[in-house]
């Protein structure tokens, strides 16, 4: 018996990177996973298959999570398909371009902190109804680190994540009456795409294909991997977090030094 068993889980972005560690895992621990993608629809599928090959049930679900009503769509087939949703996380979300805020079109500023705070905005709308007929919801927003520095020449993803921080504590104290658990995972440095992206920028090693560079000087000898974020996931949504809703947790080995 697993210890998701007969709980449905939607994963937004979660054919990739730190998605598709949490998807994954879930579906490990006994959720059917609804996985989320907007572009890439290989990547979903493939996740899909690993999960279905290795005894769970998933399958992909198209939308770009910015859209409300594509939203609204994709909620409605996940229940349609699954019967309903009682655990989401609130994964996808895009980098900034590292502009100063004088250099910043305001464009990128919009879509950005759309696609981290109104879309989780949205899909917790969305899913409630059906969330609060279950024994427990869980709603997990993954944030950053970056909300606690604040660093330059990011506002936009500095803006977007601490929306989706305050939707999630907000969110937490009218939920709660419901069953609902709502908690916040902020990672550190992960290894994915976007990861590796960002440590080319941090570095100016243009040629940097994955981490393994920054192993040594990482916490614990090795750069956070997705599945690490996935197990606070899983930890958050378990019998072991009953009494925890309103929670911030930083997933980065304690930070800097």
């Amino acid at each position: 018996m697993g210890q998701l068993d007969g709980r449905v889980a939607l994963v937004t972005g979660g054919g990739r990177g730190i998605g598709r560690g949490i998807s994954e895992l879930l579906a490990t621990h006994g959720a059917t996973v609804a996985v989320n993608y907007r572009r890439d629809a290989e990547a979903a599928a493939e996740t899909v298959a690993g999960i279905v090959a290795a005894g769970g049930s998933a399958a992909a679900f198209q939308a770009s999570i910015d859209d409300a009503e594509a939203d609204r769509v994709m909620v409605e087939a996940v229940i349609a398909e699954f019967g309903y949703i009682d655990l989401l996380v609130c994964n996808a979300g895009i980098a900034s371009r590292g502009q100063a805020v004088a250099d910043t079109d305001p464009a990128e500023m919009q879509r950005v902190v759309a696609t981290h705070a109104f879309g989780a905005h949205h899909l917790s709308r969305l899913v409630l109804p059906s969330m609060r007929q279950r024994d427990r919801g869980d709603i997990v927003m993954v944030s950053s680190v970056a909300t606690s520095h604040m660093g330059p020449n990011g506002a936009p993803y500095n803006m977007g994540k601490a929306a989706l921080e305050a939707l999630a504590l907000t969110l937490a104290k009218e939920e709660r009456r419901n069953g609902v658990h709502v908690n916040i995972v902020a990672p550190g440095l992960v290894e994915t795409d976007m990861g590796v992206r960002l440590a080319r920028a941090m570095t100016g090693d243009r040629d940097m294909r994955d981490l393994r560079g920054l192993d040594a000087s990482s916490a614990f000898g090795r750069v956070c991997q997705p599945v690490d974020v996935a197990n606070v996931v899983l930890w958050l949504c378990s019998e072991g977090a009953g009494y925890v809703t309103g929670q911030r947790i930083e997933c980065d080995g304690g930070g800097p030094g």
